[in-house]
């Protein structure tokens, strides 16, 4: 745990949302577990294995120790994340949580929940596909964009803040885009996006009307029993790729499991969309180091003809 430990003694006094301990990458030894994230106001202790409450007592005072130090006389606040393969537990450890708790990334703001679900409304590992989105609307003003396995949708917000000129955003969580609503209104960007709670897999003719598209972003769950399992669904998503483009339109294909490498995405679009070229592979923040590619979250680029 002195990696972790380490880390936290230099923390800084957080203004956006981002992680700042990455022991799932395998680079610190007896930390593989463990992950730190600022949501601020609130730090976010994750574990992936069980964590005694000495362990925890001992994190919380060195994260005391230092919140002193960067923000003397201001409470501190932190919640632990207890997470395995089916299930999270979330514990607030001290101070509290905004009722409306609401985080910055690039001049853009997104809710979040800290304290119920797994996932918290936004993912920290995917600000470079952010930035990369927000790069390629700005160099294609008023682009139209599909956004698949939408989530809470923080790339429209960033593509349609950067330029776009609209984007459909479709998730199957009628939930989730209701947060992905808020997240638009939040940043005053909602009159150029739709949102469309939606199972691709029954239909893709609502999809369709809306094409041509000059960029689509998929980011869907690698395992999630009764809506993507990704070996099966992915080639089912690339094959449809080239009928939903434009000419010379983007794909941003995401992919987040350590057990499918990056060959998944390169063969399977060689597969199922022969004509689609691959352009670069999107590099992830650096805090994301990982002792392989192949197990990091994978971020890919493809062309249509």
């Amino acid at each position: 745990m002195q990696a972790l430990l380490d880390t936290i003694a230099t923390l800084p006094r957080p203004t956006q949302a981002g992680r700042h301990f990455h022991g799932r990458g395998g680079l610190y030894p007896g930390c593989e577990a463990f992950t730190l994230d600022a949501y601020p106001p609130v730090w976010l202790f994750t574990s992936f294995a069980p964590v005694e409450e000495a362990a925890l007592q001992t994190i919380g005072e060195a994260l005391a120790a230092r919140w002193q130090q960067v923000a003397p006389g201001e409470p501190l606040n932190w919640v632990f994340q207890q997470r395995d393969e089916s299930r999270a537990t979330n514990r607030l450890m001290a101070g509290e949580v905004p009722t409306e708790h609401v985080v910055e990334e690039d001049g853009a703001r997104y809710g979040v929940h800290l304290l119920r679900g797994q996932n918290h409304g936004f993912f920290l590992d995917m600000a470079e596909g952010r930035r990369w989105v927000r790069r390629w609307a700005q160099q294609q003003p008023g682009g139209r964009v599909l956004n698949l396995f939408a989530y809470t949708c923080a790339f429209s917000v960033a593509a349609l803040q950067a330029g776009a000129g609209h984007v459909t955003n479709v998730d199957m969580a009628g939930g989730a885009l209701s947060i992905g609503q808020r997240n638009h209104r939040l940043n005053g960007i909602d009159a150029r996006a739709a949102f469309l709670p939606h199972d691709i897999f029954t239909s893709w003719g609502k999809i369709k009307r809306g094409a041509p598209y000059d960029l689509i972003v998929a980011d869907p769950p690698s395992h999630q029993k009764g809506s993507f399992m990704a070996p099966k669904d992915y080639p089912r998503v690339m094959r449809r790729l080239p009928e939903l483009l434009a000419p010379g339109g983007l794909a941003l294909l995401c992919l987040n499991t350590p057990k499918l490498g990056a060959d998944f995405l390169l063969q399977g679009m060689q597969a199922e969309a022969p004509s689609m070229s691959f352009v670069e592979r999107v590099v992830n923040p650096p805090v994301f180091a990982d002792v392989s590619a192949d197990r990091a979250l994978k971020v890919m680029v493809f062309r249509a003809p």
